[in-house]
């Protein structure tokens, strides 16, 4: 394969000619500094933020030399950080440092677990990412002639990223960190689709089937034989060799445990990784148990819309009615499913307004899932650029228009969308007043956390009229509450793949092809299905907590502003957030 040497161009931040201790100056100059040089390391993170500067590149995030530089980064701020004195900070200056803290001493504490031995799975793996990329309607940009020269040179980083996850997985092989044979066989179709020779239908292609009509006609040519090269004699090949890997050696080495408390060390592992999605000290028992219990309550509320209905059967009975109801499955054609989610956004946001006094200014689109991912993927949302020039996209799987049920499409709505995904990370990455690096972070207890409670403002903002749709609201909750009993299930308990799926079959809706593709996600990657309901949970605590203490004081609208005002952050600085405005508000 062809090597290239993609160099990192770090900022060089010397502390020695300052006095950090001091100076409000120094401290954001710091934080700006950690956020350039957090771009020139992760450089498709400026890529989805709309920065260009490093669109011809991409490191070898699993390369030895690329991890080396990684901990030296993270261990230089963390240094840094706890050299300022609290005392000479704003409250929103130590926010700020208690929040890089956190971010330094988690990744660093990540770095001890050999989870890069792992590198490909059918949900999170890099090459989806990419495919995302390649597929010219991502965020990597395909509108000027460079831009197509970027992507020929970064995919050079890429190519040599899949020779590097192929060395990896042969590591975890000696070490026992491997991927469950099911998820392999997920895998397997991904890559395969991208060893096609028909370059009418090759991802990788796509660019050159749209070129803008502005290119000059050598240009396009260059650009074609370029990009046919790239794709039959780079792309294919290098996919071609890693199905093939994985297919045979790997598979066989492949285990038949579902959870990481299989592996050596994978206890260990869990516990950071509950750490690191929750931002809580739960630990899993605790949340295995708060799951059960959440399950029972959800199930109890599930019991009166069944009799809202008339339907006479058991809950399981109604979730196959639910799941078969010809009535909820009336589209025909893709864009119909399209079209009825934006029905759902005119229907609610003239009350909107009620309950929002902080709303974003970028745009917002609602896309079907490209098809080369959309057979395994989730709903989901993709932020916009930095610069609000990139709308947010709702992306929607239809597999297959003619089984798509629509009883929750409102409820899916206000959390990948309105008010959910879309108000939250917009506002965030709008916010002038937040240093940089705060503008894109991501906490999975907050940001889905967030998204969780806003489904719950249905019938605040008009909908839910239809009971098959509150039961939808419901079913969603109910999912994410037996996410903490089959997460922690699988990784915890020692719980197979099969017994995950069968207690989600007796306690929700969803088909069982959903269902699978759901457990197997959980499989793929520990802890993150852990922070919708404890994100949730803690928002809708905090809530109550104000109503209860401010009485007639309490506004809606001020607690939504001072939940999205300071960005995702973990949720123990939010409640600290919270108490401090009760109590100000109480003054």
């Amino acid at each position: 394969m062809k090597k290239t040497v993609i160099a990192l161009a770090f900022l060089v931040l010397s502390c020695n000619s300052q006095d950090p201790k001091n100076s409000s100056t120094t401290f954001d100059e710091t934080l700006e500094a950690y956020y350039q040089e957090n771009l020139s390391l992760y450089r498709l993170k400026g890529t989805f933020q709309g920065d260009t500067r490093y669109n011809d590149t991409l490191p070898n995030y699993l390369s030895d030399a690329f991890q080396k530089k990684e901990k030296a980064f993270y261990t230089s701020f963390l240094n840094q950080m706890k050299a300022f004195d609290d005392t000479s900070l704003s409250e929103d200056a130590l926010l700020s440092k208690n929040i890089l803290i956190w971010e330094c001493e988690m990744s660093l504490k990540g770095m001890e677990f050999p989870k890069d031995r792992m590198p490909i799975d059918q949900m999170w793996g890099f090459q989806l990412t990419v495919g995302q990329l390649a597929s010219g309607e991502g965020a990597q940009p395909f509108k000027s002639v460079q831009d197509y020269d970027n992507w020929l040179v970064r995919i050079l980083g890429y190519l040599e990223w899949l020779q590097s996850a192929q060395d990896k997985m042969k590591e975890g092989m000696e070490i026992g960190w491997v991927l469950p044979q099911s998820l392999i066989k997920k895998v397997l179709p991904q890559l395969e689709g991208m060893t096609t020779q028909d370059l009418n239908t090759h991802l990788f292609y796509s660019p050159v089937r749209n070129f803008p009509t502005s290119f000059p006609e050598e240009e396009k040519r260059r650009l074609t034989s370029a990009y046919k090269s790239m794709v039959l004699d780079q792309i294919v090949p290098a996919y071609q060799k890693l199905h093939d890997f994985m297919a045979t050696e790997y598979f066989e080495a492949a285990r038949t445990t579902s959870g990481f408390n299989s592996l050596e060390g994978g206890d260990a592992y869990y516990a950071h990784a509950i750490r690191q999605y929750t931002t809580t000290t739960l630990s899993a028992e605790e949340i295995h148990q708060l799951g059960l219990s959440e399950v029972t309550r959800i199930g109890q509320e599930m019991e009166k819309v069944k009799s809202q209905v008339g339907y006479e059967g058991d809950l399981k009975s109604f979730f196959d009615h639910v799941r078969n109801k010809k009535e909820l499955m009336p589209f025909s054609d893709p864009q119909e499913v399209i079209n009825n989610f934006y029905a759902i956004q005119e229907k609610m946001l003239p009350q909107v307004n009620k309950l929002f006094d902080l709303q974003p200014k970028t745009a917002f689109e609602v896309r079907r899932t490209e098809a080369f991912r959309e057979a395994s993927a989730s709903a989901e949302y993709n932020p916009g650029s930095l610069d609000g020039t990139r709308p947010g996209i709702f992306y929607v799987p239809i597999p297959d228009v003619n089984k798509y049920n629509l009883f929750s499409d409102e409820d899916l709505f206000l959390h990948e969308a309105i008010p959910g995904h879309h108000f939250q990370i917009s506002l965030q990455q709008e916010n002038t007043a937040l240093p940089s690096f705060r503008k894109d972070l991501w906490y999975s207890a907050y940001g889905e956390g967030w998204a969780l409670y806003t489904e719950s403002l249905g019938e605040e903002l008009g909908l839910y009229q239809d009971p098959y749709q509150y039961f939808g609201m419901l079913g969603a909750e109910m999912h994410r509450a037996i996410r903490l009993v089959v997460d922690t299930g699988l990784h915890a308990k020692g719980w197979t793949r099969e017994q995950a799926i069968q207690y989600s079959l007796d306690n929700e809706a969803e088909s069982e092809a959903s269902i699978t593709s759901e457990i197997e996600r959980y499989m793929a990657n520990p802890g993150q299905a852990l922070s919708y309901k404890i994100g949730q949970l803690k928002i809708r605590e905090l809530r109550k907590k104000a109503e209860t203490e401010l009485g007639v004081a309490f506004d809606i609208k001020v607690f939504h502003r001072k939940v999205l005002e300071s960005g995702c952050v973990p949720l123990h600085f939010l409640e600290a957030k919270i108490n401090r405005w009760i109590q100000a508000t109480k003054n």
